[in-house]
């Protein structure tokens, strides 16, 4: 996503422009991109106060929630909407944030809007942006960028602290990056340079080396006691902990999972973790991702951009409309809690 759509925030780092109304160019045949005056994407505006025969969620998440590269009709919160009458989904989604930031969302700019139930859709790439302190952007000119970032780190007592808010208004170039700084970049995914190198080359040669080599993008999550995965528990733990509103927690996989070129076995076993937690329930969309003839699951991303095509919010909406619903019944049933 372009800077320019973008309006610096001091304590989440940024939001999009409010009432942003434009055209983005892609290789899907381009976009519309338009945002409320709170600063996210949605064809309406956030009311505070709810209607008491509609059933509101409050969803965050990153890029695959916000909805780069597709309109705002084809997204899965804007198409769970159309399967599940009476629904009204807030999309607090953000391109290019982690989990970290997610939560911050919430705590700053979303907690007061009444709602039912809070969706926190972990694309399981945060895993790597909550321990990042600088994400890797470009310029509209195509410069590199860092664009500095809130984070957490664990105080001496185990607690969370946060850290640098406000946050610096002004990127850094990477040659000014401090010393010491260089490990706290996310830069899109491991070995960088090979990437880059790979996918100059074309979607058939990056495939094949993927095959060949067994990439495995995100090893962080085979470990229960990695750094990585406990700071995003404990996020999750610190979130879901400060609401009384039943939460679901739902991890998205990457491509790598959905197409089975790496294993998820990993991904699966940590977020497992979170399922006895009170009042949260993990829904994980994997299962419904592999009902799909595994030819057939190449079209759930662009010919180049891995952000979700329409069919692949559709199966997204899909999946997460079992949960939702059965919430839906409960509240109908006079059920207080799940």
């Amino acid at each position: 996503m372009e800077i320019q759509l973008q309006q610096y925030h001091p304590i989440i780092g940024y939001h999009f422009i409010p009432n942003l109304r434009t055209r983005c160019e892609h290789e899907g045949g381009g976009y519309l991109l338009r945002a409320n005056s709170a600063g996210f994407r949605s064809e309406r505006e956030f009311e505070t106060p709810k209607a008491e025969d509609i059933f509101r969620i409050l969803l965050f998440g990153d890029s695959f929630t916000a909805g780069d590269a597709v309109s705002n009709k084809y997204r899965y919160g804007d198409v769970l909407e159309t399967l599940l009458p009476g629904l009204e989904v807030f999309n607090f989604g953000l391109p290019g944030t982690g989990t970290d930031q997610h939560y911050l969302v919430y705590k700053e700019l979303a907690r007061d809007y009444e709602c039912d139930l809070i969706v926190i859709a972990v694309q399981v790439e945060n895993i790597r942006r909550v321990a990042a302190r600088y994400r890797l952007a470009k310029t509209v000119d195509g410069a590199d960028i860092l664009l500095p970032k809130p984070y957490f780190e664990f105080g001496a007592g185990g607690e969370l602290v946060l850290k640098n808010t406000p946050v610096p208004k002004e990127p850094l170039r990477p040659e000014d990056l401090p010393e010491g700084e260089h490990d706290f970049v996310d830069r899109g995914g491991r070995m960088f340079l090979l990437r880059k190198m790979v996918g100059k080359m074309g979607g058939c040669v990056k495939q094949l080396a993927q095959q060949l080599s067994h990439y495995q993008p995100l090893p962080e999550y085979d470990k229960p006691d990695g750094r990585e995965w406990l700071l995003l528990k404990a996020i999750l733990r610190k979130w879901t902990s400060e609401t009384d509103k039943p939460v679901i927690i739902m991890p998205v996989p990457l491509y790598h999972y959905v197409e089975e070129t790496a294993s998820a076995e990993g991904v699966t076993a940590r977020f497992a973790e979170l399922g006895s937690w009170e009042n949260v329930i993990l829904h994980d969309p994997l299962p419904d991702y592999y009902s799909v003839p595994k030819s057939e699951r190449r079209r759930f991303r662009f010919e180049n951009d891995i952000h979700p095509t329409p069919a692949h919010h559709r199966l997204l909406a899909e999946s997460l409309a079992a949960p939702v619903q059965e919430l839906l019944d409960r509240k109908a049933g006079g059920a207080a809690s799940i």
